[in-house]
């Protein structure tokens, strides 16, 4: 699964700290979002995509 976490969180000038923080999360939980190596809960999706001002099917791109 791609995403576009990084790019965003960068967009908004937010650190990955910072949206640990407001995402209720570990900052190494959002390097593993970022890198693809962790699969989201569905919750955690979308605060992630709630504060980075989108939506989780345009966060998420799902490789078939």
């Amino acid at each position: 699964m791609q995403n576009r976490i990084k790019e965003l969180r960068q967009k908004l000038g937010l650190t990955q700290e910072q949206l640990a923080r407001v995402t209720e999360v570990r900052r190494e939980t959002v390097v593993f979002l970022e890198q693809g190596k962790y699969n989201p809960s569905l919750l955690l999706a979308h605060r992630v995509a709630e504060e980075l001002g989108t939506t989780i099917e345009k966060l998420f791109q799902f490789d078939e």
